[in-house]
């Protein structure tokens, strides 16, 4: 992998390819991010960059009766936190997440990462956690089909039977079954990248990505690019 940023979910929209296509996409607010910390192999065991996105919110304190404001630190920033960022000479950010890039010695601390890394025909591998459903039925969860709607029926919407009473005398692991649906982790592969602009850092995806609006999204080329 040679190149990934982090993004956030803008929405979906639809554009107009040179012939008159419609294309529906999903538009990605994409970086800029910066290095925060540059692993290598000698001090760390293994090459990767550590990236920070979205500047954390400064907390403000008035420090005497004049209202003289003063900033003391980001709000949710330890001590070690802050020194860390420091070290790099950038502001505390919200989200860091490192990347095993294979050109991870060409970065320095406090380079930015912006969506021009990427361009209009890259495939991409999206990561995001999903829409949290709460607790759904087997029909919503996993698909299945309801019973008869009729009055004599005592069985409408529940999964079915769950298994034999004497033989197994138990219910196999992995039985669909209602329960907590959806804020998990979910990456969607082999994305197309449709447009790029550079200037409002934004990256136009052809499709769906995972995540609701103003979810935290990871890009990274992908891994089974088709030829």
């Amino acid at each position: 992998m040679k190149k990934a940023i982090l993004a956030t979910k803008v929405g979906m929209t639809q554009i107009f390819n040179e012939d008159g296509t419609l294309v529906p996409v999903t538009v990605l607010q994409a970086g800029p991010c910066v290095v925060t910390q540059v692993k290598t192999v000698e001090n760390d065991g293994y090459s990767a960059v550590q990236v920070g996105y979205v500047d954390k919110k400064e907390k403000i304190v008035n420090k005497d009766k004049s209202g003289k404001k003063e900033v003391v630190h980001a709000h949710g920033v330890n001590k070690a936190q802050k020194g860390h960022f420091d070290k790099a000479g950038v502001s505390c950010k919200r989200y860091v997440r490192e990347f095993k890039l294979d050109n991870a010695e060409e970065y320095a601390l406090g380079n930015e990462i912006k969506a021009d890394v990427f361009a209009a025909g890259d495939k991409i591998d999206a990561s995001a956690i999903s829409k949290g459903k709460g607790f759904q039925g087997a029909i919503k969860r996993h698909g299945q089909h309801r019973g008869p709607m009729a009055h004599g029926s005592k069985f409408h919407r529940h999964q079915g039977s769950n298994g034999a009473c004497s033989s197994p005398s138990r219910v196999f692991k992995g039985k669909g079954m209602p329960g907590h649906m959806g804020c998990v982790k979910v990456t969607v592969q082999n994305l197309e990248v449709v447009r790029v602009d550079a200037e409002k850092n934004l990256l136009l995806v052809k499709g769906a990505v995972p995540g609701p609006k103003k979810a935290l999204v990871t890009i990274k080329e992908s891994v089974k690019a088709e030829a």
